[in-house]
């Protein structure tokens, strides 16, 4: 489990360092004019706006504890959308993802399985004379709309639900912008719960919540970092790595959710999508040969099809 932690730690990493040599070497060629546009964030209060995308993919799961099949064709809807708020020192970021997709099984016939919802609220206080250092809380809640199932001799059995599980988070500590398309989230008091409202999931015990009862509370540190970036001309990449520490119950064991997203964009409305999705959490045990050990999770899609970026829309009422 470590080692997948370092992983997926230094490939965030290199991503991220990769994308910010190569955005710094393509704003040294931009006109002065545009670089004084884009940094300009004192003409507005509210900044708003967004990203829809339709994709014919070719997703792959390993050990998805949220059910579906290991290959399988889709088509697939994400829609993005983002409101934030300055005034002062004050600072609100909001942000919304969805994703709703129809499956095609190579196996097992079409269904409705491959979806998530996520929305991340953060509010910051600006403690520094830069405006890189803020005293922040967080709140995230993480879950889905459509039925799941894991298959075992072409029988489906329910695995997961719209909130069976879901994810809370409240968090309180500092946040860092280094730059204005990376931030890092780091917080010492954190809780965490999640939620199995379904009662025959609920029966079965699953996602770390004990038989019989429908939530989980935890308390640890938590950590977030978010980063987009322009790889390269037609290239974007957008990505959050997320790490939880339970206090009381083997801290040692950090739980991670990690996403990634690369477009590549063919002409103005078409474009080329590769996403990669990580999760481990220790309290999930349901692997391994005996079905009782956590493992890594792993959703891959690749496709290609319509994006169109929301106008960017910002207002200033005083």
């Amino acid at each position: 489990m470590k080692k997948a932690v370092v992983l997926a730690a230094a490939f965030f990493c290199l991503v991220v360092a990769n994308g910010q040599d190569i955005v710094v070497n393509n704003l040294r060629n931009e006109t002065s004019r545009a670089i004084k546009k884009e940094a300009d964030t004192s003409s507005w209060n509210w900044k708003r706006g967004g990203l829809f995308n339709f994709n014919l993919a070719q997703g792959s799961l390993s050990n998805w504890a949220a059910g579906g099949d290991n290959f399988s064709l889709a088509a697939n809807t994400y829609f993005n959308y983002f409101f934030f708020y300055r005034s002062g020192r004050r600072t609100w970021d909001n942000n919304i993802d969805i994703n709703l997709g129809y499956v095609e099984s190579t196996s097992l016939g079409s269904r409705k399985n491959d979806d998530r919802l996520d929305y991340l609220s953060k509010y910051g206080y600006k403690i520094d004379t830069v405006g890189k250092l803020f005293l922040s809380a967080l709140f995230n809640f993480r879950s889905q709309f459509f039925d799941g199932y894991t298959y075992s001799n072409n029988v489906g059995d329910l695995s997961s639900s719209f909130l069976s599980p879901a994810y809370v988070i409240l968090s309180a500590g500092f946040d860092y912008h280094p730059a204005s398309n990376l931030s890092i989230f780091l917080s010492p008091l954190t809780s965490r719960s999640t939620i199995v409202s379904n009662n025959v999931l609920a029966q079965k015990g699953v996602y770390g919540v004990p038989a019989g009862q429908h939530a989980l509370y935890e308390i640890g540190a938590f950590a977030t970092v978010n980063y987009y970036s322009a790889i390269a001309k037609n290239v974007t990449y957008k990505g959050r790595l997320d790490l939880f520490s339970n206090y009381e119950s083997h801290p040692q064991n950090v739980d991670f959710f990690m996403t990634n997203l690369f477009s590549f964009k063919i002409n103005k409305n078409f474009s080329a999508t590769y996403s990669l999705d990580m999760i481990y959490d220790d309290d999930i045990r349901l692997f391994g040969p005996t079905n009782t050990s956590p493992g890594l999770q792993t959703k891959s899609q690749i496709g290609i099809g319509f994006m169109k970026p929301l106008n960017v829309k910002k207002i200033r009422y005083s």
